[in-house]
């Protein structure tokens, strides 16, 4: 995958992951059982794609096919501990984010959530030794003033405890994209089908009383699938050929285009401060994205052929 098609898969699963304010508004489930249907059949999503691939470098690899006698290949975890932190990281980013909805504004649990950049370029530069340049910098800043702009009307001082929650997302999903950073040479996608089934077996209990409605498990699979389990494909894939800083950046799209899909099929409409800041993040990380791919042709068509 070439760098320019990893921002577009990491922008594309931005999108994905934003269709969640719409349908979260409409489903009357509670959030817990919500996570673990929605963990369930994300984990199934990324399972079959996992098969598929899978299958297809087995027909690829003909040389590879299994004699009569011998055992046939099977699908593996290399478990590792990046692999085991991204998994832990992301159910806990997920939970933790519940909780920050329950207990304080979504505006302040949006908000929080996406101090994610700041923690990834921090922790970033001493695990995984990925420098964090100017241009990064300057991103960071745009993207903070854009989401403050976006969720300021929003924002209060209350709900401490979920406040705490909040930040807590931000940070444990930070370190979601670092351990998925640290395995750019090995298998990410493992890291997202564990995560997944976590967060099932953390949720599905919480389903035996809840008694869904038609809509509501319509609503819960549709978010499974394309909410959770493609983007979460994307983002495995894309994060091998971007800086950890570069992926948390793309995702900062995600809280900006959530309203959006309230506003075309809700009515809710933003505010002008709202679509400023909004304008600004879109900005900020479309403007880093092509100049940073611009700049790494430039080096790329620099270096003498042999």
């Amino acid at each position: 995958m070439t760098h320019r098609k990893a921002i577009y898969c990491m922008a594309l699963a931005a999108i994905f992951f934003s269709t969640s304010g719409l349908l979260i508004k409409v489903i009357s489930v509670s959030h817990l059982p919500l996570l673990g249907v929605r963990g369930a059949f994300a984990a199934l999503t990324i399972a079959l794609f996992m098969a598929r691939s899978h299958l297809q470098s087995a027909r690829r690899s003909p040389s590879n096919s299994p004699r009569p006698n011998q055992a046939k290949p099977r699908l593996r975890i290399p478990w590792s501990l990046p692999l085991l932190g991204g998994a832990i990281s992301l159910v806990c980013a997920q939970a933790f984010f519940i909780i920050a909805v329950r207990e304080t504004t979504a505006a302040n649990a949006i908000f929080l959530q996406y101090t994610a950049p700041i923690f990834v370029a921090f922790f970033g530069i001493h695990y995984l030794r990925e420098s964090v340049g100017k241009l990064d910098w300057l991103a960071l800043a745009a993207v903070a003033a854009g989401l403050l702009c976006f969720y300021g009307d929003g924002m209060n001082a209350g709900g401490a405890f979920g406040n705490l929650f909040g930040l807590l997302a931000g940070l444990t999903f930070a370190w979601f994209l670092l351990f998925m950073r640290k395995q750019k040479d090995g298998s990410t996608i493992e890291t997202v089908l564990l995560g997944n089934v976590l967060s099932a077996l953390l949720g599905l209990p919480f389903l035996l009383g809840a008694a869904p409605t038609p809509a509501d498990w319509l609503g819960m699979i549709f978010l499974g699938v394309f909410q959770i389990g493609l983007p979460s494909i994307l983002i495995a894939l894309a994060i091998k050929e971007l800086t950890a800083v570069g992926a948390v950046l793309i995702q900062t799209l995600e809280p900006v285009l959530n309203p959006v899909w309230v506003l075309l099929f809700i009515g809710e409409m933003p505010t002008p401060l709202a679509l400023l800041g909004g304008a600004i993040v879109i900005g900020a990380v479309t403007f880093r994205s092509v100049l940073t791919n611009r700049l790494r042709r430039v080096a790329a068509a620099s270096q003498p052929t042999a």
